[in-house]
Order: structure tokens, then sequence, then C-alpha cells
């Protein structure tokens, strides 16, 4: 994890578990401790946000990370 962060300079951490409390927290504070000087921008986590996940499918469709949000993040992330 810690040589990917070197070789890339950019981390971005997808968790299908909600933001807070969570391993993608875990694993963003190891990067900040470890690889901080050889990132080009800040660790970004995208994950379900502090809410409870809907019953209905489109709604937990929304709140889970989509491809299309993993996609806008990276590309937001090289610019």
């Amino acid at each position: 994890m810690i040589q990917t962060a070197k070789k890339t300079h950019r981390v971005l951490i997808v968790d299908e578990d909600y933001r807070s409390f969570g391993m993608s927290g875990e694993v963003a504070a190891i990067l900040a401790e470890d690889a901080l000087d050889y990132l080009e921008c800040p660790v970004r986590r995208l994950a379900i946000p502090d809410v409870p996940i809907p019953y209905s499918r489109p709604l937990e469709q929304f709140t889970i990370p989509s491809t299309t949000r993993i996609a806008e993040t990276v590309r937001a992330m090289m610019d």
C-alpha cells in the first residue's frame, strides 16, 4: 500500500462501508504517517455517507460508490 502510494503519488480509498469510523480512515491514517511526503494531493476517501442505508434499491445504489463516481473522483485528483 505504501509502495503503491509512493509510485503513483495519489491515493483514492473506495469503501462500501460508512465513511466515519471505518477501515478507510485507518488506511488513510497509515498513509498520512508513512507516505505523506510522496503524495501530490491529499488522500481521498469515497465511501457511504454517514446516513442510514436506504431500503429502496435505487436510493441504496445512489449511496454506494459507483464506477462513475470513482472515475469522476480520480479525474479530479489528476487535475
